[in-house]
């Protein structure tokens, strides 16, 4: 038998000893498997968990999470990051029910808004048996060491390949179990860096391996410059609450959203001391923000509100914020 061949005989076997036990890896049900899935983008496992426990016991199926308000899904999603997620859910599942419930081929699941050729593959062959090989950044990375391949994985032509390659080493008996073993290699052992190539199911069929150049493995030529950006947030207290604006309805992704205010914002503030930094990453934009506590005189004009603690959870809140109170020692059970 092929090397290529054998692949995925090697993963379903490793995959079966043993793997991380996750809340969605314990289900059939196609609903909680896609939500797992929408969570898990740009996100790790661990950071998802709390999530995907609450936000299924607020909205345990798509006509719940159909039904809710746009301001409820993002309160529950407030923190996760990459908020068209949780519209495009929302969106999802008005869609689905709308359709009669959740479709089981790929090309239909592949429709839904905010679902892409990996989401539909992994959502397709966990739940419905569907012969579709996932591909993200985790198995672009296992694919190019295994195959040794230096081609640039930034480029379009090199994707289509690399899914090739895997829809090949797919074994279509349990495509479900392989794409799971396939994303747990890459998450746990095929690492970025210092990636345990030991413990590897794959390293006899290794190409990289067997050249020595798993370290320069993958390629991807197009990178963004990060861009630097500098601001500073206001702490604005009083009678035990706190200051909120609201993010225009057409401010892109954070639309709708509740912040602290910026001095921008309130010219009029009296400043107080800087509490200190916090910083935030959002893809290639990195924040270093400096936190202050502030006063105010008079009302504030329209589209700010005071927010006592226990209202907080029901609003939609951006993660600088919740750094930002944290920072303060305002955690206000965020």
């Amino acid at each position: 038998m092929a090397a290529r061949h054998r692949i995925g005989k090697l993963l379903l076997a490793w995959y079966e000893r043993g793997h991380r036990d996750l809340p969605w890896r314990r289900t059939a049900d196609p609903y909680r498997i896609w939500v797992s899935e929408i969570m898990l983008q740009q996100t790790r496992a661990q950071a998802v968990l709390p999530y995907y426990e609450r936000f299924l016991e607020r909205f345990p199926t798509v006509g719940t999470l159909a039904a809710a308000a746009e301001d409820d899904v993002l309160a529950l999603w407030s923190g996760l990051g990459y908020y068209s997620r949780a519209r495009n859910l929302r969106k999802a599942a008005v869609a689905m029910l709308a359709g009669g419930g959740f479709p089981r081929d790929y090309e239909a699941i592949r429709a839904l808004p905010g679902i892409g050729d990996y989401t539909a593959a992994a959502v397709g062959s966990i739940a419905f048996g569907l012969p579709h090989a996932v591909v993200d950044g985790n198995v672009l990375r296992v694919v190019a060491r295994v195959e040794d391949d230096a081609s640039d994985i930034g480029a379009a032509r090199t994707r289509e390949r690399f899914r090739a390659v895997a829809q090949g080493w797919l074994d279509r008996q349990q495509p479900g179990a392989f794409n799971q073993a396939l994303m747990e290699l890459g998450a746990t052992v095929c690492l970025p860096r210092n990636p345990l190539c030991l413990v590897c199911p794959l390293n006899g069929v290794c190409r990289a391996r067997e050249s020595g150049r798993i370290a320069e493995l993958p390629v991807k030529l197009r990178r963004q410059e990060p861009v630097r950006i500098a601001g500073e947030l206001l702490v604005i207290e009083r009678r035990g609450r706190i200051l909120l604006r609201r993010r225009e309805l057409d401010a892109g992704r954070m639309a709708g959203f509740w912040d602290l205010p910026s001095p921008e914002d309130l010219p009029s503030t009296r400043p107080g001391p800087i509490l200190g930094e916090i910083r935030h990453t959002i893809t290639h934009h990195h924040y270093t923000i400096a936190v202050r506590r502030a006063g105010i005189a008079g009302r504030p004009r329209n589209g700010f509100r005071w927010f006592a603690s226990e209202e907080l959870r029901r609003v939609p809140f951006s993660t600088m914020a919740r750094k930002a109170l944290k920072l303060a020692g305002l955690v206000y059970n965020l």
